[in-house]
């Protein structure tokens, strides 16, 4: 993607001198060039973008420079100069680095410097994105504000991130995703935040942290890069952030649910057919009344950590209000559409042990509320190492706990999860099991046949296994058989 550099404009001098690398000039350029964009894909070369040949697992971007140099861009940040690049003809300027994406991060932290606006960091195992978009919309009620765009969070996404800024932003909200330990330091040195927020520790990264401890110390990192009298926020119904308060030096602010240690707790929480209300006790008041266009007990904590972060900026609780009903969700998180009269719950985004309770607590709260059938497709969730078989046969037995009608089980897990329904006690007649993620119409038929209009389904899976497919396939189907595929809700999440 092209981002457009609005702070300033870069010239290679500039680059070199900041990053330390060597400044290379070819063919008379000239290294003082202001220069209007950044790059990380060759085909978005000319002139004025900078173009960033990182080196991939497949593709080395180095051997691009020629190509953009004919394209019009006059100056590349890379790891070596090809031959063909040197021979090209074109002018151009490079900065030699051993590093491609630490350069950048240097440069993106470097140029964030020159924005006004307070930054907000966000990570946890679950929850980030939907929290992002719940901040960036609290602070969108009073401030020009900017915010991570769909997955660009990790080492590379979040230079372009920075890169994105603006003069007239006072607000940018940034999401931090990582694998695994040292990541989240690295990133949130490179924004250094004036707020940081910890949604909670899951589970998904066990395959390569090992513990939920381990987790919690990645996730923890986020401190580090903490502005001086900057603040942090963590949920305080989650027992490993919580036991974080005895090992800080300045006391974090709590957020919670059930812990009356919060400083911001939500209460009297009641479940709507397109939202959720609950009461709100922050700063020895109460606000009454507050309400998300949002599905699930798991989005109050999204929300609370946004009603937070509009108290730390100076809002009003009116303001926040606004922002709060503002909020739409990201594409493929409990986004609400019908199929063929059948009601779609499609959060095909991702899926963890805790996501994918949480998603079934949403499909039987809307199923009761709509008095119709519930039915969930539940699919593989990753990186989960040993404890994978373990954990999606928990997944089965909580879907049987909460009495899901209908249960169609998608993935290499498939029938670990199918199984252990089954003994919790879902008919095996209601339980419908498809091994091969590569047959998304077989799937699709399935539910077609099981379910009738104004049954709810749910639709949850980790992005690799890309259950949206599905959904596709049922919107195909239904269109040759002239059913309808309509919005069932203006709500997102």
């Amino acid at each position: 993607m092209s981002v457009q550099l609005k702070l300033k404009t870069l010239t290679p001098a500039e680059i070199s001198k900041v990053t330390g690398g060597r400044l290379e000039i070819y063919n008379g350029c000239s290294p003082d060039t202001p220069q209007t964009a950044v790059s990380i894909n060759s085909k978005e070369a000319g002139e004025g973008v900078i173009f960033f040949a990182i080196k991939g697992t497949r593709v080395d971007g180095c051997d691009f420079i020629a190509e953009a140099a004919a394209m019009g861009s006059t100056c590349f940040l890379c790891e070596r100069v090809p031959d063909s690049a040197k021979e090209c003809g074109h002018p151009f300027c490079a900065v030699v680095v051993e590093n491609v994406v630490e350069a950048m991060g240097t440069l993106a932290s470097w140029y964030r410097g020159f924005s006004e606006a307070s930054f907000v960091a966000i990570t946890g195992s679950v929850g980030k994105t939907t929290t992002k978009e719940f901040v960036a919309a609290v602070a969108s009620a009073a401030f020009k504000t900017h915010k991570t765009e769909g997955n660009l969070n990790n080492e590379i996404g979040m230079p372009l991130t920075l890169f994105g800024l603006e003069p007239d932003h006072r607000v940018a909200v940034v999401e931090m995703g990582m694998s695994g330990l040292g990541e989240i330091e690295y990133l949130t040195k490179l924004v250094r935040p004036d707020i940081a927020i910890v949604t909670n520790i899951g589970t998904s990264h066990l395959a390569s942290l090992g513990t939920r401890e381990n987790i919690c110390r990645a996730k923890m990192e986020i401190r580090l890069g903490l502005k001086e009298g900057g603040r942090l926020l963590l949920n305080a119904d989650e027992p490993l952030l919580f036991d974080q308060c005895g090992t800080l030096e300045e006391k974090p602010l709590l957020m919670s649910v059930y812990n009356r240690c919060g400083d911001f707790r939500a209460v009297n929480i009641r479940q709507k057919l397109d939202g959720i209300v609950y009461d709100l006790i922050y700063n020895s008041k109460a606000v009454t009344n507050v309400e998300i266009p949002a599905l699930g007990k798991h989005n109050v904590y999204n929300s609370l950590a946004a009603y937070a972060v509009g108290v730390m900026l100076g809002m009003t609780d009116d303001q926040i209000r606004v922002g709060l009903s503002s909020f739409v969700g990201a594409d493929m998180r409990q986004k609400v559409y019908e199929v063929g009269g059948i009601t779609i719950i499609d959060d095909c985004y991702n899926a963890s042990p805790e996501s994918m309770r949480a998603a079934v607590d949403v499909l039987v709260s809307f199923a009761q509320k709509k008095n119709a059938r519930s039915a969930a497709l539940l699919g593989d969730m990753l990186e989960l190492g040993e404890y994978s078989r373990l954990m999606h046969d928990q997944v089965g037995q909580y879907a049987a706990q909460m009495q899901v009608q209908k249960l169609f089980c998608y993935g290499t897990m498939a029938d670990i999860i199918a199984e252990a329904a089954i003994k919790k006690g879902v008919r095996a007649d209601n339980v419908y099991v498809c091994l091969d993620t590569r047959d998304p119409q077989g799937m699709a038929d399935m539910i077609l046949s099981a379910l009738e209009p104004g049954d709810v389904l749910l639709v949850k899976a980790s992005r690799a296994v890309r259950a949206e497919k599905i959904i596709e396939c049922m919107k195909k189907r239904k269109s040759k058989r002239g059913g309808k595929t309509s919005s069932a809700s203006g709500k997102k999440n």
